[in-house]
């Protein structure tokens, strides 16, 4: 018994913190891989959340042939968890190599704002926005299903 609810207290800020359709969600900044800040704001249309490689990969594939603005001009938002990646691979390595991306990615050295989004790891979390709510919330996990969805968006 004590174990189960050692286990339900640790699920708790999980809980607290997933977003549910229809509601605001919370501000937050973040730095970019040029160290420019962006703040999270109600003219985003929509966020991509990717807590992993694999779904990084994805998103990657998916903008890589975008022309420079894509993104940006569709009021779109990539979020990248980093938190995982060693400190030294991060600065040396991975973001030099993300400063070559045609789209700006939003780092989450922490970790304390793509965990307010729960989903897969190997997979692209997609949050369709209005106003700042949380309107919808898909999954993608290859190139070409994140490609439809964004041809799909217009400027």
């Amino acid at each position: 018994m004590k174990l189960w609810s050692i286990l339900l207290l640790s699920l708790l800020p999980l809980w607290a913190q997933a977003q549910e359709i229809g509601e605001r969600l919370a501000p937050w900044t973040l730095l970019d891989q040029f160290d420019q800040a962006y703040s999270l704001d109600s003219q985003a249309r929509f966020m991509l959340v990717a807590r992993g490689m694999d779904a990084a990969k994805v998103v990657n594939g998916a903008l890589k042939d975008k022309p420079k603005d894509y993104l940006q001009a569709r009021h779109g938002v990539f979020v990248a968890d980093i938190q995982r990646m060693p400190a030294l691979i991060a600065k040396m390595f991975a973001v030099p190599a993300m400063r070559d991306y045609p789209y700006r990615v939003m780092l989450d050295r922490e970790g304390r704002v793509a965990s307010r989004y729960p989903a897969a790891e190997d997979k692209v979390l997609w949050l369709q926005l209005q106003d700042g709510q949380l309107v919808s919330r898909q999954e993608f996990a290859t190139v070409e299903q994140l490609k439809a969805a964004l041809e799909n968006v217009r400027p």
